[in-house]
């Protein structure tokens, strides 16, 4: 649920994506996707945000 352009349910502190909400470290989506670039993910870095997208 977005309040004031933000989504309080999805903390982001990746502020070049296009997504971010700048002011605040949240999303500014309705959902996101999380995915894995590894085959058999066992930490949190073996996760992705698949809704990324550069703000470039």
């Amino acid at each position: 649920m977005l309040v004031n352009g933000k989504n309080e349910c999805i903390r982001c502190s990746i502020d070049n994506c296009a997504y971010h909400a700048k002011s605040e470290d949240y999303c500014t989506l309705d959902q996101i996707k999380v995915g894995t670039h590894e085959k058999n993910p066992v930490k949190k870095e073996c996760t992705d945000c698949e809704s990324f997208k550069n703000q470039a």
